[in-house]
């Protein structure tokens, strides 16, 4: 009570000292509402600080709590602790090889659309033992124990050939040319078995596709570089060598596409990470 009046004591005084000082009431007024709102501000801050401190015991109270009754049951909190960043440490391993793998299938599904357009010759492009390849019938390329194309061959693959040379992606890329026999064994001529027919049939196929174009030989252009031949005979067959239908499928030669470097390394991170 004696507080209450020697506020207002105090407020009259000073407000006779503003007015004497030229400040009007109305200015008087809008500054002790101005002060009793601010007061009330800190009031309600200092309320919400000693409801934040309460709350925090709380929950230290909560958490020690559930810490004993955890090692009551035999709960060890360090082992528990190690388990979670070990578990976190494997998903984080997880998140980068699936990165890896989703940047690896992106590069692979779009050198796939480039090569659908030699699926419009007639060709087979597959992904065969985790490798893309084009598929060219060995009865279209060759006569029957022969290793010399025949012009319906030599002209798919000069197509083949512009199809790779047109694209800045495909021509970069590294090939290799695979031929592969059916497994009746040679009579005679000059290959000697199937080893020997398989190999020089994929080397006319890399002749012809690095060759250079003129108006005596065809030639696809194609960098040598980039290009390499083997022959498997009939050791890769795709089909039963039991029957004619199995046979000709067996007598092929395929365009394997290489991986590059940045794929051969991604793939060897990936096998050997742990």
């Amino acid at each position: 009570m004696l507080e209450s009046r020697m506020l207002r004591s105090t407020s009259v005084a000073l407000a006779l000292a503003l007015t004497a000082c030229g400040y009007s009431q109305e200015e008087w007024d809008g500054k002790v509402r101005e002060n009793a709102g601010l007061r009330d501000q800190l009031t309600t801050q200092r309320q919400a600080h000693k409801k934040c401190e309460a709350d925090y015991a709380t929950a230290l109270q909560q958490i020690d709590e559930l810490k004993r009754q955890l090692t009551e049951r035999g709960v060890n909190l360090e082992n528990m602790s190690a388990s979670l960043a070990e578990q976190k440490k494997a998903l984080d391993e997880y998140a980068r090889r699936t990165e890896q793998l989703d940047a690896i299938r992106k590069r692979f599904e779009l050198l796939s659309q480039k090569l659908q357009k030699l699926t419009q010759l007639g060709l087979q492009v597959e992904v065969r033992n985790n490798r893309m390849l084009i598929r060219l019938p060995g009865d279209v390329l060759f006569d029957s124990g022969s290793d010399k194309l025949k012009k319906e061959g030599s002209d798919i693959l000069l197509q083949v050939a512009e199809v790779v040379k047109s694209d800045a992606d495909l021509s970069k890329r590294r090939f290799q040319v695979a031929g592969h026999t059916d497994a009746k064994p040679l009579q005679g001529g000059p290959f000697r078995d199937n080893w020997g027919l398989s190999a020089m049939r994929a080397r006319s196929v890399l002749v012809l596709l690095t060759g250079a174009p003129s108006e005596k030989t065809p030639g696809g252009g194609l960098k040598t570089t980039n290009w390499s031949a083997s022959g498997y005979a009939d050791t890769d067959p795709v089909a039963s060598n039991d029957t004619d239908d199995g046979r000709q499928k067996n007598r092929r030669v395929e365009l394997v596409v290489q991986p590059d470097v940045e794929e051969m390394l991604n793939l060897k991170s990936l096998s050997t990470a742990k």
